[in-house]
């Protein structure tokens, strides 16, 4: 989580530092700051709050210079206050250093020097780094840094200057994601690749136990033991334009928007001549297919909802046995992993710490591994070596939309790939399932085409108390994913039931003050969800209906209704999470709320 931005070039590094800042807003934004180094000497600004706090606190003072270092904060360690803003600088003022991640041994290290006499100023676990840099600093930066990384431990990205070398940038990585690129002139490092799309597509993704030397001239790298090595860049294709709202209020409503040509460019050549084809990305025969016993689904939030939304279809087509688990309990459990298991872990950035590590485990134990992304050369990427990549573009808004939507696109191809060369997916279906995937971004955007119709409702019920989300069968999964979006924007208490489950428990919750969203396909669980309709309206609880076009029979239980295409059933949740997206939407820009900042999220949590 947090943000990391450095420069180093012939541009006004405040000004580039301040820009690269807003675009990792969405990670971190309790606190910010930055620093730049001008004729040997250290100008810093931070502020509580904002990137925009910071940019008007920079604005009025003097910050010349072309080398400088900069982070937006999510408090782990310490309060939010200035003095924890970050960078943070050693005692005797010859190094200054910005942090993602956490220092596990910080308290030792602080305590160790402060019996030298070092005076801290910070309740933050990245001033032991800075102050134990500037305690073992003796004019050899590269010296300096192998012995800090040997003493620190925990899960860190560190970007470091040093007062007397101001042509320098040092950086260095364990756990905590770091990329770097290489312009004409200018070299740039940041903790998201779309702050560095303005000097170029070519990025460098930092290994764990790695460290670097930046120059205008180019990049030096090194391992944690000091020996030097090489990298060869990553081409990523991505338009910086995706950084930019545009006519749209919100990054989360343009995105939303955005997924009908995410979908298309998601299925690309995977689907032709109405046949589903990944043989140019996974390499595995009809032979290799057998020999999956059991299939385990890792992934966290929103990804892991894309696992449980696919899994149905994985189950009922390619008959496989499935286990969809939550990363951060996988890690930790004993569960049977062995050759005959096939793992696939879901991740927007490559870089979800339980989700690595969770992939981790399953390797070790023999798996076969999977990883399913939006950014190619993510640390999940580069260590399974074995991925499908979403095409989804960068997503600025920290609740997934068009992430989501990418995802379980490519679970579903995936699940019907497997499930033809496994043999349980015949020529016929697999060209209904092809020719339904490519109606889906046409399919998208109709919903999208009601758009006003949803935030009337939004805004008829935003002021209720919270709201239960129901389905049943290949509907339950999309309730999830509602419930989840309109928690994290509006701050309303959502949760999701199966529509079977009612008379189990939250059956209690019902009344006037508590609408309920119900997920009503016109399939053959239509009259069992439409008994939970009636058990609602009677407890006097308001009725949203999510149905399917021409179903006029809904009308006879509420008048909130919105209409869907029909689909495939088990393609049901790549339509059916649009209208509860527009929805949560409306429901937190009724109540005001931070749409693209949401209180106490970041986008990628990069610690456990």
């Amino acid at each position: 989580m947090c943000g990391i931005m450095g420069y180093l070039g012939e541009k006004p590094a405040a000004k580039v530092i301040i820009e690269g800042l807003k675009k990792h807003e969405y990670r971190g934004y309790d606190s910010a700051g930055l620093t730049v180094l001008d004729n040997g000497i250290f100008k810093k600004a931070r502020a509580v709050g904002r990137v925009t706090n910071l940019e008007e606190l920079v604005s009025r003072g003097d910050f010349a210079g072309t080398v400088g270092i900069g982070h937006t904060r999510w408090a782990t360690h310490g309060g939010v206050t200035v003095e924890n803003a970050h960078p943070h600088e050693s005692s005797d003022g010859r190094v200054i250093l910005v942090h993602n991640g956490i220092i596990e041994n910080s308290r030792v290290v602080k305590e160790e020097l402060q019996r030298l006499g070092i005076e801290f100023f910070t309740d933050t676990d990245t001033e032991s780094a800075a102050q134990y840099l500037g305690y073992i600093y003796d004019g050899d930066p590269k010296s300096a840094i192998e012995k800090l990384v040997a003493r620190i431990r925990g899960a860190f990205a560190l970007v470091i200057m040093f007062r007397d070398r101001p042509d320098e940038i040092w950086v260095a990585r364990k756990g905590s994601p770091l990329v770097l690129a290489h312009g004409v002139g200018e070299t740039a490092c940041a903790s998201d690749p779309v702050a560095l799309l303005s000097y170029s597509r070519a990025m460098f993704f930092m290994e764990d136990d790695e460290f670097a030397c930046l120059t205008r001239d180019g990049i030096t790298f090194y391992t944690f033991e000091g020996r030097e090595i090489h990298h060869r860049p990553t081409f990523l294709d991505w338009d910086s334009s995706v950084a930019d709202r545009g006519a749209y209020p919100h990054f989360m409503l343009k995105e939303i928007h955005e997924q009908p040509e995410v979908v298309i460019k998601t299925i690309g050549q995977r689907i032709k001549d109405s046949k589903i084809d990944l043989s140019n990305e996974i390499p595995w025969t009809a032979e290799q297919i057998k020999k999956f016993k059991k299939v385990h689904f890792v992934a966290c939030g929103t990804s892991y909802y894309a696992t449980l939304a696919s899994s149905l279809l994985w189950e009922s087509i390619g008959k496989f046995e499935i286990r969809p688990e939550v990363a951060s309990e996988y890690r930790y459990r004993d569960i049977p992993i062995d050759k005959e298991t096939l793992a696939i872990f879901v991740s927007q950035s490559g870089e979800t710490a339980d989700t690595l590590h969770a992939a981790r485990k399953a390797k070790a134990a023999g798996a076969t591994c999977l990883l399913i992304t939006n950014v190619k050369g993510s640390t999940i990427d580069r260590e399974l070596g074995l991925s499908l990549i979403t095409q989804a573009g960068p997503e600025i808004a920290v609740a997934a939309t068009k992430t989501f939507t990418a995802q379980l696109m490519i679970l579903n191809l995936l699940g019907l790939y497997l499930a033809k060369l496994k043999g349980t997916l015949s020529a016929e279906q697999e060209k209904l399932f092809a020719d339904e995937l490519s109606q889906i971004p046409a399919k998208i955007s109709v919903v999208l085409s009601t758009e006003k119709q949803i935030e009337k409702i939004a805004n008829t019920y935003a002021d209720k108390k919270g709201f239960l989300f129901i389905g049943r069968g290949f509907a339950y999964p999309s309730t999830l994913e509602g419930a989840l979006k309109l928690k994290e924007i509006s701050y309303m208490h959502a949760e999701s039931y199966p529509a079977g489950e009612m008379k189990h428990g939250p059956i209690a919750l019902l009344d006037d003050n508590l609408p309920v969203v119900a997920m009503v396909p016109k399939d053959n669980m239509w009259e069992k969800t439409v008994s939970n309709i009636e058990e609602s309206l009677a407890r006097r609880s308001p009725v949203i209906a999510v149905a399917t076009e021409g179903d006029v029979s809904i009308s006879n239980y509420t008048s909130n209704i919105i209409y869907l295409p029909a689909t495939l059933p088990e393609l049901y949740t790549l339509i059916a999470v649009i209208p509860l997206q527009l929805f949560a939407y409306y429901v937190a820009r009724f109540k005001g709320c931070d749409i693209d900042k949401p209180r106490n999220l970041a986008k990628s949590v990069t610690v456990e």
